[in-house]
C-alpha cells in the first residue's frame, strides 16, 4: 500500500482543523445560547452589577484554564506574545459585551439581534475587502438566508423603545465582533484565549467604575458563577480557538446557531411559548446552517476520496 503524499497529508490535516473548528465554534454558540435562560433566574435591578459579577468570574474561569492547559510560565508567556492581534481581540470582546449593556437602555432585544444577524456578512466583507479571502456562494446565500430568518423571528417586537443611539450601539457590537473574528483567523498563530481574558478583565474595570451595588444574594451569586465561568468564559475559550481554524464567514455564520437556540431554552425552561414568527425564523435559520453544513460535509468526504 503507498504512503500518502505530503500534499495529501496536508490537505486531510487542513480538513480536520476545519471540522474541528466548526466543532468548537458550534460549541460556542450552543453555550451563549443559555445567557438568556440563566439572566431569567436574575432580579437584580443594575445591569452593571451583573456584568460585574458576570466578568470577574469570566476571567476566573479563563485564567484557571490557561494554567491548567499552559502552566503557569507558558501562559504568563502566552499573555506576553499575543501582541497588538490579542490586545485588539480583548479590547473588542470587553467594548461588545459593554455596549450591550447601554444599548438595552436605549432599544430592544430584538433590534439589537437584528442588527448583529450582519455580523456574518459584516465579517464577510472585512476579510474580502481587506484579505482577498475568497467566500463561497454558498457562504453568501446562508449569511442572506440567516439574516432573512432572524428578521422574521424578531418582526414582532421590532418597534418599542428604539433609539439612533441604541442601534448604533447595536451595530458597534456586530462591527467589533465581526472583526475580532477576523483578527482570529488572520492570526491563526495567536492563541486568543489570552486576548479574551483580557478583554474580561477590561470589563470588569469598566463595570466597578458603573456599578451602584456590588451586593448580591448567594443563590444570587451560583448563579453569576455560572452566568460568568460556564455562559461567558467558556464560550469564548470554545469561539476563540475554533475561529482560528475556519474561515472568518463561515465562523460568524455558526455563531448565529445562538440566536434561534436561546428562545428554545427559554421556552422549555421557564415555559416562554415562542410567537410563530420566533418559530418560523427559527426554523429558516436552523435549515440554512444545517444545509450548509451538510454540503461542507459531503465536500470533504468527496475530497478525501479524491485524495
Amino acid at each position: 500500500m503507498s504512503q500518502p503524499s505530503s500534499f495529501q497529508t496536508s490537505a486531510l490535516a487542513v480538513q480536520q482543523n476545519q471540522t474541528n473548528g466548526i466543532a468548537l465554534v458550534l460549541g460556542s454558540a450552543v453555550v451563549w445560547s443559555f445567557g438568556g435562560t440563566l439572566a431569567r433566574f436574575l432580579h437584580i435591578d443594575d445591569g452593571w452589577t451583573v456584568v460585574f459579577w458576570r466578568s470577574v468570574f469570566a476571567a476566573l474561569f479563563l485564567i484557571g484554564f490557561i494554567l491548567m492547559r499552559d502552566g503557569p510560565r507558558s501562559a504568563l508567556n502566552l499573555f506576553r506574545t499575543m501582541g497588538l492581534p490579542g490586545v485588539a481581540v480583548g479590547l473588542c470582546f470587553a467594548i461588545a459585551s459593554t455596549s450591550f449593556i447601554l444599548a438595552l437602555a436605549y432599544t430592544t432585544v430584538a433590534n439589537i439581534v437584528l442588527i448583529q444577524a450582519g455580523v456574518p456578512l459584516i465579517a464577510a466583507l472585512i476579510s474580502w475587502v481587506l484579505f482577498r479571502e475568497r467566500i463561497s456562494l454558498l457562504t453568501w446565500l446562508a449569511i442572506a438566508a440567516v439574516i432573512f430568518g432572524v428578521a422574521i423571528m424578531v418582526s414582532d417586537s421590532v418597534g418599542g423603545t428604539v433609539s439612533p443611539i441604541g442601534d448604533a450601539l447595536a451595530l458597534l457590537i456586530a462591527l467589533v465582533f465581526a472583526t475580532a473574528t477576523v483578527i482570529t483567523r488572520r492570526y491563526a498563530h495567536v492563541r486568543m484565549t489570552p486576548a479574551v481574558c483580557l478583554g474580561t478583565l477590561v470589563a470588569v474595570a469598566v463595570a466597578a467604575t458603573q456599578a451602584s451595588s456590588f451586593a448580591v444574594t448567594l443563590p444570587e451569586l451560583g448563579i453569576l458563577a455560572a452566568f460568568g465561568a460556564l455562559n461567558f468564559g467558556l464560550g469564548l475559550a470554545l469561539f476563540v480557538t475554533g475561529a482560528r481554524l475556519v474561515p472568518s464567514a463561515l465562523a460568524a455564520l455558526l455563531g448565529t446557531a445562538e440566536t434561534v437556540l436561546g428562545p428554545l431554552w427559554v421556552a422549555l425552561i421557564h415555559g416562554e411559548v415562542p410567537s410563530l414568527n420566533t418559530i418560523i425564523g427559527g426554523a429558516i435559520v436552523l435549515a440554512a446552517l444545517l444545509s450548509y453544513l451538510s454540503v461542507e460535509m459531503w465536500r470533504q468526504r468527496r475530497l478525501a476520496r479524491l485524495l
